[in-house]
């Protein structure tokens, strides 16, 4: 494969740093082809200790760009297309004869099989349109909101009918069917042992029978039952959960003079909500807490929860393997988790002015880090060990590594591209659509500047600037020697 030293930013054809491929770039950031091949994995006795992982026959892939038009990726070992039109307008994506066309998120297109083989088509235009076909009818469904329909696997519910929404709507969620007439004010409920009725917020009852019944691994668990009862919501209500079971919980609300809970596992009262004092003692935490008004002022001392907070001026909080810290939030914050699986930690300035995150898996010798300083740069280290900068980074600071942001939007304000690899030592910088660029190997080194005009080449047999794109050969080795300096 030829690759030339190019004439960034109007051509400019590069191998690429952090994969084994080549990458094509004209006009800019405006067209760009890029080539992924599978690297063949290296002998046993070059690997160092701990090597990353070199890349697969399921990364391999081809990229074009139009950027922020159009881009397309098709890899070819996993039968996967994707392609955006001015993202994220316009998107789709093919795995296999799994596939989903979307259009501003709210028209979705989409088919492939069930989990039991059932081929199957689904057309949604939210909120006004839904339909899916499949091999088999009795999983069609289509809807017409509000007038009439039926959904299935959506908001949380197993089916969903409607007629005049709404005036009727059915909700199913496993055994339990909900009829609601004019949503959300009256409801009439039943299930396996469940029965229940509201017309809120004046009042509502609801009770569940506890039961026996055998989970997925053979093994006989008790299904806890409740009993519910309210009265002019919020302000009065009583609940009694987790009857059958050793931890059955007593709740009485009655707002704004006292809110009482008492179980085995742990006790808690508000006097006064939602100024008043909040008492906890969970003892299946193993911690006893105060706090007045609760979230804003809480304080925790136990084995389970250490927390001392005045929000927003100053926090601290250790729950288990998690601590956290934060001043004059959303100035500063801070969380730190140590377990057995690994170690990670995140601060955050101003939400997003300023993020850093170190993470670490145990058994890792390598730990990521990923910094972004809104909208100035982002700079981030994979756990391969790979190394990449951007400056600037108006949008990947906030929505972190979005390979659509990546391949649609980032060439357009990417003033400076830097990249590392660490398996390899190759490195490589970009500065304004490679007006300057430099690939470096841990045996080579090339520069082009000035639309390729003056150039410089080192390497074993020597070093040297010329003018003007010198004639190349295979792999783009050069057909000569530089000219010593």
């Amino acid at each position: 494969m030829d690759v030339p030293v190019g004439a960034g930013p109007l051509y400019c054809r590069f191998p690429l740093t952090l994969e084994t491929g080549v990458r094509t770039e004209i006009l800019g950031p405006l067209w760009s082809r890029q080539e992924v091949w599978p690297e063949p994995p290296a002998e046993p006795a070059d690997e160092p200790a701990n090597p990353p992982a070199a890349t697969t026959v399921q990364e391999a892939a081809v990229t074009l760009a139009l950027a922020p038009l159009f881009s397309s990726v098709r890899r070819p070992a996993v039968d996967a297309f994707s392609w955006d039109f001015l993202y994220p307008l316009l998107t789709y994506d093919r795995y296999g004869r799994e596939h989903r066309l979307q259009l501003a998120q709210l028209v979705t297109l989409s088919g492939g099989q069930s989990q039991d083989g059932v081929n199957a088509r689904t057309t949604s235009v939210f909120p006004f349109f839904y339909a899916r076909r499949s091999e088999d009818p009795t999983r069609d469904y289509t809807a017409f909101w509000p007038v009439y329909g039926r959904i299935e696997q959506r908001l949380l519910r197993d089916e969903i009918r409607f007629v005049l929404w709404p005036l009727y709507v059915q909700t199913r969620k496993q055994d339990v069917v909900t009829d609601n007439y004019v949503v959300p004010i009256v409801h009439r409920r039943q299930g396996d042992g469940l029965r229940g009725w509201q017309v809120w917020p004046l009042a509502g009852h609801e009770t569940k029978t506890p039961r026996l019944r055998t989970n997925d691994l053979g093994f006989v668990e008790t299904v806890p039952g409740h009993d519910k009862l309210f009265a002019l919501w919020p302000f009065f209500f009583t609940h009694h959960t987790g009857l059958g079971t050793t931890n059955a919980t007593h709740q009485r609300v009655f707002l704004p003079f006292y809110s009482l809970l008492e179980s085995p596992a742990k006790d808690s009262r508000t006097y006064l909500w939602p100024l008043g004092p909040t008492w906890l003692d969970d003892r299946a935490g193993q911690y006893r807490q105060w706090a007045a008004p609760w979230p804003f002022i809480v304080f925790a001392r136990g084995k389970g929860k250490h927390t001392d907070r005045v929000f927003p001026l100053f926090s601290h909080s250790r729950i288990r393997d998690t601590e956290t810290w934060s001043c004059l939030w959303p100035l500063y914050w801070h969380r730190a988790v140590r377990s057995e699986s690994g170690s990670s930690d995140r601060t955050r300035v101003g939400l997003v002015l300023y993020t850093d995150t170190h993470e670490q898996r145990s058994g890792q010798a390598i730990e990521t880090h990923r910094t972004g300083l809104w909208p100035l740069f982002v700079a981030h280290r994979d756990r391969e060990g790979n190394e990449r900068f951007q400056f600037p980074a108006p949008v990947e600071t906030i929505l972190g590594d979005n390979p659509s942001v990546r391949r649609n939007w980032s060439p357009l304000w990417a003033v400076w591209r830097a990249e590392k690899n660490r398996r390899t030592g190759a490195s490589s910088q970009s500065f304004l659509w490679n007006l300057y660029r430099r690939d470096a190997t841990s045996q080579s080194t090339k520069c082009s500047l000035l639309f390729g005009l003056l150039q410089y080449e080192s390497g074993p047999d020597g070093s040297g600037w010329h003018l003007l794109p010198r004639r190349r050969g295979a792999r783009g080795e050069p057909a000569g020697t530089p000219e010593p300096r």
